[in-house]
Parts: C-alpha cells; structure tokens; sequence
C-alpha cells in the first residue's frame, strides 16, 4: 500500500492570535477570575494565528448546540469535498477510482455522516463502503491511515480515501472557565486534510505503508476527551499528556525492533503537533536530531491543533518539500483520547 497523495481544505476566516485573544477577552470581560492567565495561556502554546469555520462574529450568534452542530455539518460537507477533490487531483485519479472512504472527525456529529452527504458531491460510485469514525480526536489522522491500510492488504485493487474535518472552535464552550477550555481556546483551530492511499496492485508513486501497531494505555480515560452535555462538547484535557507522551520511546522502539530496524534507521519524522509540551516530550524521549520535527512546528505556529486533521497536514508538507532517498524509513506517529498512540512504518 502507498500513500498517494495528501490533500487539504482550509476556511477562508483567518485570524492572527493577538485578535482572536483579543475577541476572547472582550467575550469573557467580567467573568474571568484571572484575565491575565488567558494571556498567559494563549502565549505559551505558540500558535501564531488559526482558521476558523466562520467569521468571527458569527460565533455570538449561535445560541445552542444544535447551532453550533448545524454550522459545523454546512462547513464540513464543504471543506470535505475540497479536501478530497484535492487530494484526488494530487494523486491523478477520479471519484469513480474510490472504493473506500474511511471519515474521522471528533469535533461535529451528523447522521447520515459526513462521508454519505459527499457521495452525491463527489459522484462517488454507488458500492463505495464507507466507514465514519467518531471519538478518536488527534490520533484519529494516524489510525485512520493505519485502518485503511488495513483494508487494502486485503483489497490490493482498491483506492481507499480518508478524509478528516475537525472544526475545535465550533465546540469552544463560552460559560467554561477551566484551565483545560482556556487552553482550547488558545491551541485548537479547523481545517479539513484527506489522503488516498492505493492498494498493492495498483502502480503509485509515494511512500509505502510497511507495518502499523496500535497502543492502548489502560486507566487512562480521563487523560484527554469530551464531557458531552446539553452545551455540546465540554474539553477534558489533562496535565499528564505530556509525561504519557515522553513515555514513547519503548512503544517506537518495540515497534521498529519487530520490523528489524531502530530509531537510527528512521530519517522522517511525521509527528502530531499536539502542542509544544508533547512536541518537546516527542523530541526528548525518542532523542530526535535538531529540526527533525520542523515541519510539525511550523504547522503548529501557522494553523494551531486540528485534532486528527493535523498529522494529515504535516504528512502533506513532508510530501510535499524534497523527498528522501528510495529505501529510506520514515514513521507517523500521533497520540489523543483513549489515552493511546498509533504508529505507522512508512519506506520511501
């Protein structure tokens, strides 16, 4: 199996940090215990300016979660189908060429899913299988990658397409005041990434997905995920993410010692931008060379956390600039709500 080609789709709405710090504290004027703390925060994660799914002053128009939920299906179902017809024209293949359409997102529900409204859109053929997956957040990009390549290893004929949407400020919470929503309303941002990926029978061009291995960390649901309530979605995001993620390393090692390779093998890194803790836990832990992670840095600093849509967007940079030489490894790698990781072996 070999990814193709990454495609993306972000709103038009952009705004600069300091503005959106700015519209937050005129929001929250009065009710804030510690207004210089939200400053404080929204410094500290680094993200320099972030899309959003509508313009800024939409946001006090939306009264209720059903709002807020409508506006995120409108805006989905329209950044899904860029996304995808970019990645399609990217990898030179069609919609009819699609047999799998494999739909992560954590931010928005719908039902019929997002991945069923594009049919239509997109002119997909009617025996597509669709597969929509809800509730793995920032890890969501990596196993999605590791799940349709899943498929195809028993589909070697087939194009498989995942499409990620997560649209964070549509679920910011304006009555929260926690440091975790405080946090959120600095680090996360929309955007929609998809990628095709080609069975083995199938000529392509791109790097080739050798293994993939998922890790589960057991008692540690209340590490990162949502409180669903009649307000929508409620962040629950723990201190201890960072010092999970620093615990890596023997997850990558085992991973790469039953494929026969080590760290020192692996040229490419495509790490999710969670923030800077776990981008410096990520970069101690598995001893990472000076820039090895530039390009999940910069997107962090451009677009902010997309959840799942990120490591997508940092996999489209790396495609993207000069590529490494044949025979050359690189691994994917994300972490996010279960608590758990999914790491994928890739070979130029």
């Amino acid at each position: 199996m070999r990814i193709a080609a990454v495609g993306r789709a972000l709103p038009d709405p952009y705004y600069d940090q300091e503005t959106l710090l700015a519209a937050l504290k005129e929001a929250w004027a009065g009710r804030l215990f510690n207004p210089a703390r939200l400053e404080q925060i929204h410094r500290h994660v680094l993200v320099g300016g972030r899309h959003l799914a509508l313009p800024l002053a939409r946001y006090a128009t939306l009264r209720s979660f059903t709002e807020a939920n409508d506006a995120w299906i409108a805006c989905a179902v329209e950044l899904g189908e860029r996304a995808v017809a970019d990645a399609l024209a990217r990898a030179g293949l069609r919609p009819r060429d699609v047999g799998q359409l494999w739909f992560t997102t954590v931010t928005g529900l719908a039902t019929p899913s997002i991945d069923a409204r594009l049919a239509n859109r997109l002119g997909l053929r009617s025996d597509v299988k669709r597969t929509p997956i809800f509730g793995l957040g920032c890890v969501g990009g990596a196993a999605g990658i590791a799940r349709a390549a899943d498929a195809l290893r028993g589909l070697p004929d087939d194009v498989a397409v995942l499409l990620s949407v997560e649209l964070c400020s549509l679920t910011l919470q304006r009555a929260d005041f926690s440091i975790p929503n405080l946090i959120a309303s600095g680090l996360f941002g929309d955007g929609a990434a998809a990628v095709v990926l080609t069975g083995a029978a199938r000529p392509a061009r791109g790097p080739r997905v050798v293994a993939t291995r998922s890790v589960f960390y057991p008692g540690t649901e209340r590490v990162m995920g949502w409180e669903i309530g009649s307000e929508g979605f409620r962040v629950v995001l723990s201190g201890e993410v960072p010092q999970i993620a620093r615990g890596i390393r023997k997850d990558v090692d085992e991973f790469l010692a039953a494929e026969g390779l080590s760290r020192a093998d692996v040229s490419t890194w495509v790490c999710h931008p969670g923030g800077p803790k776990v981008l410096e836990a990520f970069e101690q832990a598995l001893e990472l060379p000076e820039g090895a992670l530039e390009l999940a840095w910069r997107s962090l600093r451009e677009v902010g956390n997309l959840s799942s849509a990120s490591v997508l967007l940092v996999l489209g940079d790396t495609l993207a600039g000069p590529q490494p030489p044949p025979g050359s490894h690189g691994l994917l790698l994300a972490m996010g709500p279960g608590f758990c990781a999914e790491l994928v072996l890739l070979r130029w």
